[in-house]
């Protein structure tokens, strides 16, 4: 099976009770993901997470809930550095494929660990230079299309 990089957004929705579809789809694909050992994390997923989860998020989780989340991701999911190469491949990003730069750091984390997938809902469904997005809150998504 083919590794999956993970952004943000599928770990944020686990815990938005204001967006019960979404929820219950994290709920359901997180742990088989998990289960499978092929889904991947980058650091910056999970600084995001922690802004997003105690900051924006309605309620909000309180540090010590955040803490016990991102351990359990970082024991679930193997979590890729940012490199000085994944700035870079991202600044590439940016400039040739017209990338939000946060956007273009989960490209190039998944170009640059050879991960041919990305499972998020910030990016149109497409695949730029061999690194595939696809929406896991898409209506049409199924999950065994991609395993």
């Amino acid at each position: 099976m083919q590794p999956i990089l993970l952004d943000t957004n599928v770990m944020v929705y686990l815990f938005d009770q204001n967006q019960a579809a979404k929820q219950a789809r994290a709920a359901e694909l997180l742990p088989v993901l998990q289960e499978l050992s092929i889904a991947r994390l980058s650091a910056q997923s999970l600084d995001e997470f922690c802004a997003v989860v105690t900051l924006r998020l309605k309620p909000p989780l309180s540090p010590a809930e955040t803490l016990v989340q991102v351990e359990h991701f970082t024991r679930s999911f193997l979590t890729l550095p940012v490199t000085s190469m994944v700035v870079l491949e991202a600044l590439r990003g940016v400039r040739d494929h017209q990338f939000a730069y946060y956007d273009a750091q989960i490209w190039a984390t998944a170009r640059l660990n050879q991960i041919p997938l990305v499972f998020s809902e910030d990016f149109n469904p497409s695949v730029i230079e061999g690194v595939r997005f696809v929406n896991p809150f898409a209506p049409d998504f199924v999950l065994e299309r991609w395993l």
